[in-house]
């Protein structure tokens, strides 16, 4: 499956490029702030045409740029859960964090919604661009946080990494980390229910592609993420 990651341009926020092949329709995942100009040097360099748009949720920093790219022709996939936040995601943001926004992109934050949102739920399976998908609802950062499970690994990924499928973790799963829980719709008990019973029994030879950060792997962090210690 080629993969193309690269972070957004605030918060280090990854995005991901999902695709059979080159020359393909392929799956753009939350795309944040900033992403528009290398997302199409991605698109271009690699021939690949977006058939959709999957979000693990509704923070502003992980859709920011949902509605350029989807374009009206592509629909945002979001669990309905989160589904409400696609109306107006910077209604959450302090005025400082706005002022921010604008000394660093030299604009005004603005919001437009997706015209075509699809509602997603837990145990789906969706089949775009040749890519099976599966969603686990994993609440905790958000009402409506989701995960993507596929049963295939990026191109490239060496056979002694000892991974054979892979989890679109969103703000669920870090290395060395979870997604904070003190955001308004989040939830410290969710959180909890989500790692004990939708995270750790995904199989140790699972590739992470989480929200932020680096790449890991369910097998290290089962055994060295302090909290996944004593849920099971």
């Amino acid at each position: 499956m080629l993969t193309v990651a690269f972070p957004a341009a605030a918060f280090g926020t990854n995005c991901y490029v999902l695709a059979p092949d080159e020359g393909e329709e392929c799956v753009v995942v939350d795309p944040g702030i900033g992403v528009e100009e290398t997302l199409r040097e991605v698109l271009d360099q690699h021939r690949l045409r977006p058939a959709a748009v999957l979000l693990t949720h509704g923070h502003v920093d992980h859709v920011y740029s949902v509605t350029p790219v989807c374009g009206g022709s592509v629909a945002a996939h979001i669990h309905e859960a989160d589904r409400y936040r696609l109306v107006d995601p910077l209604g959450g943001l302090d005025a400082g964090l706005l002022g921010m926004f604008e000394q660093q992109f030299g604009r005004r934050a603005s919001w437009r919604e997706p015209e075509d949102v699809v509602e997603l739920a837990d145990g789906q399976t969706l089949t775009v661009a040749g890519i099976e998908v599966e969603v686990l609802h994993a609440p905790g950062h958000t009402e409506g946080s989701a995960m993507f499970a596929l049963d295939r690994v990026p191109d490239g990924v060496p056979d002694e990494a000892g991974v054979d499928r892979t989890l679109i973790s969103g703000d669920v799963l870090f290395a060395g980390s979870i997604g904070r829980t003190d955001l308004p719709g989040g939830s410290a008990e969710a959180m909890q229910r989500s790692l004990r019973d939708v995270v750790l029994p995904r199989p140790d030879s699972t590739l992470v592609l989480p929200g932020h950060g680096p790449a890991t792997t369910i097998a290290a962090e089962r055994t060295t993420n302090p909290y996944l210690r004593g849920l099971a």
